[in-house]
């Protein structure tokens, strides 16, 4: 029974899947944020785009080293910790005025709306600070404290700086020192929960939908896990196939007819094995009745 289960979830996240698809062709992101320096013809070096672009998209399908950092009550954090779940990983620079605060404002809302749709402990998400010693424990925390962020499933880590290149390299994110802060990438890595980077999503303006959409796929396509009321996983999950991005107010709502949709294929599914099951005892009975 909980093999056809298994099976039967398999088949309706298919289908859930396809009709909670869009058309729509989102705009291009912002690869790479600049201080506001640029504006003003005080910076002297750039990031190069194209390069670092390349760099980003060399390290999808690699594993995450296990790197320990320091989390805002300078407790070492292991990025292990992490493994079971979906993890997005982003680097800021704490001394940023401009940039980072936006983008992380923006991030901020559609975690928050991920959150509302997939729940926190569905997955991590972890900013690392990159500009070390200058982004210690102390000033990630005043920065997530500054911002508002207190979700339980956000976390602020701070690496040492013998391991900042590493670390960034692991991520495939790239960032050069200018005379007004960083050009950097602005990039979300999603890890999954055996620790390899399976996307970058870039851009800052994140909506809910650019999270939550991958981040869908990989929760309702993931193994039951054991010890997990299965008819439980399999209703919450369904739940979750059912909640469609409004792109009119950025945020999740639940589209019944997907619902209609997926008990539609179940009937069918049931109905085509009853079918199968009355062909297979019809020699059974005739035999009986010769008999």
């Amino acid at each position: 029974m909980i093999r056809f289960l298994h099976a039967a979830l398999a088949a309706v996240l298919v289908v859930g899947a396809s009709c909670a698809q869009s058309a729509d062709k989102p705009p291009e992101p912002k690869l790479v944020e600049r201080p506001q320096g640029d504006r003003t013809g005080l910076v002297l070096t750039t990031l190069d785009e194209k390069a670092a672009l390349q760099l980003s998209q060399s390290v999808i399908g690699k594993p995450v080293g296990d790197h320990v950092l320091l989390d805002r009550q300078e407790r070492p954090t292991p990025l292990s910790k992490y493994r079971g779940k979906p993890l997005l990983v982003n680097f800021i620079y704490t001394a940023c005025f401009n940039v980072c605060p936006t983008t992380t404002k923006n991030l901020q809302k559609a975690v928050e709306r991920t959150v509302s749709v997939l729940g926190a402990d569905r997955f991590n998400i972890v900013s690392i600070g990159f500009n070390q010693p200058f982004d210690s424990p102390q000033a990630m925390k005043a920065f997530a404290s500054q911002h508002g962020i207190h979700l339980p499933n956000w976390e602020f880590l701070s690496p040492a700086a013998a391991i900042v290149n590493q670390l960034t390299q692991d991520f495939g994110f790239s960032y050069v020192a200018t005379t007004a802060g960083f050009d950097h990438m602005n990039q979300v890595t999603l890890v999954d929960a055996e620790g390899k980077i399976v996307r970058q999503i870039y851009g800052e303006t994140f909506t809910a939908e650019d999270l939550a959409e991958p981040l869908k796929a990989m929760v309702t396509g993931a193994p039951i896990p054991p010890q997990t009321s299965t008819l439980a996983e399999i209703a919450d999950r369904i739940r979750i196939l059912c909640s469609v991005y409004d792109p009119l107010t950025g945020k999740y709502r639940t589209n019944y007819a997907i619902y209609f949709e997926i008990a539609g294929f179940i009937s069918f599914i049931f109905f085509m094995i009853w079918i199968a099951w009355s062909f297979m005892l019809k020699p059974h009975r005739d035999k009986n009745r010769s008999g």
